[in-house]
């Protein structure tokens, strides 16, 4: 790998890692990224999810004191959160790099959708929150798991689905909820693919290093940078990569 290909590599996961913590979306820019330095599907969406990990952490713990009032409601949280990305990611290692290559297209399109309608799918998932808001936030985090295990793309857009459903508000403290539920939906997903041996560490440590900057720096300076634009940008790119796979899988 040469020394331009690395530096682009740690600017995405710079990139990755701001978007995260700020509004979600970063892997529509790491998956296409590690596909176009030549790793097949499976391999650089799991390459993925553990480059960008540490990331998450860091975000989690720039707002760990927006978490304080709900502490006591975490732990069953947690546990579904953790089966969920346990179930998702067994699914990406039982596809196999041919199913699963026609299936990104359809997983980045989707996951551009999720992100690009976020604030419409949030507010009414809110308008229709009644009753059971404990059981209906678990079942919800639960499928969001799956599919934060399977893709990860817009999960946190999910995560913060169901949290409008069960009547969360609070912009700070559902978004520091949605990085820190991240961390063990994509932990668990992390030790399996570690464990199963499926990561390239050469260009996961790339990106790590980029994602550990731009996780914490993302978190700790969110009211600075204008969502708006940054939106737009992950917007587009998602479209774009979207229909290069479609003619890529299909074409």
């Amino acid at each position: 790998m040469i020394a331009d290909q690395i530096a682009i590599l740690v600017a995405i996961g710079f990139l990755a890692g701001i978007c995260n913590a700020l509004v979600g979306g970063g892997t529509l820019f790491t998956f296409p990224a590690l596909l176009s330095v030549g790793l097949p599907p499976v391999l650089a969406n799991t390459t993925t999810t553990v480059a960008l990990w540490p990331g998450a952490v860091t975000s989690a713990f720039a707002y760990r004191a927006q978490l304080d009032p709900m502490r006591k409601e975490l732990p069953p949280r947690i546990l579904v959160a953790i089966a969920g990305g346990f179930a998702g990611a067994v699914l990406l290692l039982a596809s196999g790099n041919a199913f699963f290559f026609y299936l990104v297209p359809w997983l980045l399109g989707l996951a551009t959708l999720l992100f690009t309608f976020s604030r419409q799918i949030v507010k009414r998932s809110a308008e229709l929150a009644h009753g059971h808001r404990k059981t209906r936030l678990l079942v919800m985090e639960f499928f969001s798991g799956i599919y934060g295990g399977y893709f990860g793309a817009a999960v946190g857009i999910l995560l913060l689905a169901g949290m409008a459903v069960s009547g969360e508000d609070d912009i700070q403290s559902t978004n520091a909820q949605r990085n820190f539920l991240v961390c063990f939906i994509n932990g668990v997903a992390v030790l399996l693919f570690v464990g199963s041996g499926v990561v390239d560490w050469r260009v996961a440590l790339i990106v790590m290093v980029g994602s550990i900057a731009g996780g914490y720096s993302g978190a700790r300076v969110a009211k600075r940078i204008p969502n708006p634009l940054l939106r737009l940008v992950i917007t587009a790119a998602g479209a774009v990569f979207s229909v290069y796979y479609f003619v890529q899988a299909y074409g």
